[in-house]
């Protein structure tokens, strides 16, 4: 039986599928490839490549530190046994935590946007946005199989509906495509690189399956599986509706627009596109804040176990078995900042790749994490092994750095990205400095050995 502090093991492949799916393919996604699509033209698909192939390694390494350490903690736990707390506590605030904070209202923020604008011009979008959190926050803490069932939808209606847009718009099925004049297929030449941590939010968050671990059926097959297959169908998704994009609609426009996703739609097949775009649109926002706020507290019921927050985001409900002070707390956080306007539709590629700043360091470590296992515990059984150890990890870290680096082509709008991504990092390093020292009251760098951590 389980005890009062215990999660239920419930998920399986296609629920691990959509979980991972499900937030990556996300409102604030359609706008970022509608963006890049309008920047770069055909030649997109370049960094679209480079962005896949770096979060493929980016899953192969949380592949194999999931199957090693199957625990709700996720990057908190896999790095305390790596590093020490402090780059665990640093990696899960700044690269999860706080980055929901600006994440989960930018995607609530484009759903009351595009609610307005498709559906009832006369309701505030703020309304429906807060309206959309609460239905979320109850699904999540009524238990984690509604949260399953309802992740398998958001996501099966988001994936087959911008497959069947992308292809209609693609084989000429619905409206005539106007014409566009005559330009190559990479205006940007070599500089469409400088593109990819643009283009790596297409597939950024993958990996948020493995903090369910701990409630998923065979978590050593299911969580690699699950990751390795839903890039593959991200992609695929991807380049079917960016390509038709292009067709539609004119570069500059995509480039400018706050819903570059819905105005190809409209331009397939009218009227009739802008309400399917707009279903679609509505799905991707409840699959990815439904992902972020049924993933996030799962990570910080680890941490609280484990003595790195306070131990009330470790309670379980005792009738549902969710941890339900964390999803609590985290629809509060996000209403806030969505009603402080901070995260409003104006401001959506700063906060994007703000949030992807801040992912990108979390990623660097959990490569840096394998590297050091890999090292220090060499005979222990890994049900997943990340093959060609350790190219995808070194690849993977410099990769990353290099988007890091290059964060956007625009000096300003990149200097604004550093600006939040910073205040993130900050804001993550001071909690962690004074957790440990004033309340853990333990070193910085030690790690807990790997028995310690199951």
């Amino acid at each position: 039986m389980a005890s009062d502090n215990q999660l239920k093991r419930t998920l399986g492949f296609w629920s691990c599928l959509a979980v991972g799916v499900g937030l990556v393919v996300a409102s604030t996604t359609l706008v970022s490839l509608g963006q890049g699509m309008g920047i770069a033209g055909g030649g997109f698909l370049f960094a679209m490549i480079a962005a896949w192939l770096l979060q493929y390694f980016t899953a192969m390494s949380f592949a194999e530190l999931a199957c090693i350490m199957p625990q709700a903690g996720g990057i908190s736990t896999y790095t305390r046994v790596a590093m020490g707390s402090l780059p665990a506590i640093v990696a899960t605030i700044c690269g999860y935590v706080v980055v929901s904070m600006l994440a989960g209202p930018a995607e609530l923020a484009v759903s009351g946007f595009v609610v307005n604008g498709v559906f009832m011009p006369s309701l505030p979008p703020m309304v429906f946005s807060l309206f959309l959190l609460a239905l979320l926050v109850i699904l999540n803490v009524v238990g984690v199989d509604i949260f399953a069932k309802s992740q398998i939808l958001f996501t099966g209606i988001m994936i087959l509906s911008m497959s069947a847009l992308g292809a209609v718009g693609l084989l000429g099925l619905g409206a005539p495509a106007p014409s566009m004049p005559p330009m190559p297929f990479n205006p940007m030449g070599m500089e469409v690189f400088s593109l990819i941590a643009l283009a790596i939010w297409l597939y950024i968050g993958i990996e948020f399956v493995c903090p369910m671990a701990e409630e998923t059926i065979d978590p050593e097959k299911n969580i690699p599986k699950s990751m390795f297959l839903g890039l593959g169908i991200i992609f695929i998704v991807n380049l079917l509706y960016g390509y038709a994009s292009i067709k539609y609609i004119p570069l500059d426009r995509l480039a400018e627009s706050a819903s570059p996703h819905v105005d190809v739609a409209s331009a397939i097949l009218g009227r009739t596109g802008e309400i399917w775009i707009g279903i679609v649109s509505l799905a991707a926002t409840a699959s990815s804040v439904n992902t972020l706020v049924g993933v996030i507290p799962r990570m910080l019921y680890g941490m609280a176990h484990d003595g790195e927050i306070p131990s009330i985001f470790g309670m379980i409900h005792p009738r549902f078995r969710t941890p339900w002070v964390g999803i609590v707390l985290m629809g509060v956080g996000m209403a806030a900042v969505l009603v402080s306007g901070v995260a409003g539709i104006e401001a959506i590629v700063i906060f994007i790749m703000a949030a992807a700043l801040s992912w990108l360091i979390a990623y660097i470590i959990a490569h840096v994490d394998v590297i050091i296992l890999r090292t220090r515990y060499k005979n222990i059984a890994r049900p997943y092994k990340a093959p060609l150890y350790p190219l995808p990890q070194i690849i993977g870290i410099g990769g990353m750095i290099f988007l890091i680096i290059n964060i956007f082509p625009d000096p300003i709008t990149a200097a604004e990205i550093y600006k939040f991504g910073g205040l993130m990092v900050g804001i993550a390093i001071i909690y962690a400095l004074l957790w440990i020292k004033l309340v853990m009251k333990k070193p910085l760098f030690k790690p807990i050995s790997l028995d310690a951590a199951e």
